[in-house]
């Protein structure tokens, strides 16, 4: 066996989804801030997200956390989302995951019965706060991006369901968020199939007429995923992302919890200290609480904390062999489509 590069990761999941943290093996991403490393990552250079997140090595089921030094005086460390599809500005799962692998393995000193680690992101700062109990993190709980609503009851129309509105809301990135009962369905375990190449067509065509722009970072232009949603009898969210190529996370999603709270907030449905609880396709939870309102340039917005749980599943360590084929991976369309 012989490697021309390593990489080590503690992989993690949060209610179900994957993000494998990057402990070992890259020392930075050029940029000045984190929102210029996004865009060389997605701009310049996307080898490194190519060789991890294709196949032979990888394939379109959960991401990779980048952690790469903070440029944020305020900050302990950046943060960066690798995905199938491209680098990404926030995850609260891959946040949390973060948090756990950081703690956990001892790469930050844990305290208990709380221990804090602040996140720089191209989407802002991001405090984590973890609850600690005999080593482990029980709980990790987000000071997100602050979220704000760009659209409201914006429309589309379709051959398939007609007319469909959504929220266009931002949470870290950029959603539209759509009540799932437009396209016929429910959010459950046998429609995952439906719902992602469903909200992935959507994406798609929201995309090409939604230039979704930042009031303040360049960077986080454009319309990153569709959430579904629907009003549960308690008062709960029931969410659905659908990730590109075709695939619904398995978390409630962090960032589109937080988007979805804007939202609420846009229509009157919440207060400040009130607590949204999201469940996944799976029936995990987070829970979302409205902490304040806020501004992002011009526009009006609201800051939110959001909770839930991560656990460590393994370490691996991946290699590239110098006569590999596949330096950079490949995508099928048996797997991505046409």
């Amino acid at each position: 066996m012989r490697f021309g590069r390593t990489l080590q990761t503690v992989d993690v999941h949060c209610a179900g989804e994957i993000g494998r943290v990057i402990t070992g093996g890259v020392l930075n991403i050029p940029g000045a801030t984190v929102a210029d490393k996004l865009h060389h990552l997605n701009r310049v250079d996307d080898g490194l997200r190519r060789w991890l997140c294709s196949e032979p090595r990888s394939g379109p089921a959960g991401s990779f956390c980048l952690l790469t030094p903070a440029c944020d005086p305020a900050a302990d460390v950046g943060l960066i989302i690798l995905q199938p599809d491209q680098a990404h500005a926030m995850s609260g799962s891959n946040a949390m995951c973060a948090t756990t692998a950081l703690l956990e393995t001892g790469m930050i000193a844990m305290t208990e019965p709380e221990s804090t680690i602040t996140f720089d992101t191209a989407a802002g700062l991001v405090k984590a706060t973890a609850t600690c109990r005999d080593g482990k993190v029980i709980k990790v709980t987000l000071d997100m991006p602050a979220s704000f609503v760009a659209r409201q009851d914006a429309s589309i129309e379709t051959k398939e369901w007609g007319t469909i509105r959504y929220d266009l809301c931002f949470g870290g990135v950029f959603y539209a968020l759509i009540d799932v009962a437009q396209i016929g369905l429910t959010i459950a375990p046998e429609h995952a199939r439906q719902l992602a190449m469903t909200g992935v067509d959507l994406r798609a065509r929201i995309a090409a007429v939604e230039p979704a722009p930042h009031p303040t970072i360049p960077a986080l232009d454009g319309l990153a995923y569709v959430m579904f949603r629907s009003d549960e009898a308690d008062g709960g969210l029931r969410t659905c992302t659908t990730l590109r190529p075709g695939r619904v996370d398995r978390s409630p999603c962090g960032t589109g919890s937080n988007a979805n709270m804007a939202a609420r907030h846009a229509r009157g449905r919440v207060a400040p200290g009130e607590v949204v609880i999201s469940r996944s396709i799976i029936g995990g939870e987070f829970a979302t609480e409205f902490v304040a309102e806020t501004m992002v340039g011009p526009v009006k917005a609201i800051r939110n904390r959001v909770s839930g749980q991560c656990w460590i599943y393994g370490i691996s360590q991946i290699g590239l062999d110098p006569t590999d084929p596949f330096p950079q991976g490949f995508t099928l369309s048996d797997t991505w489509g046409g």
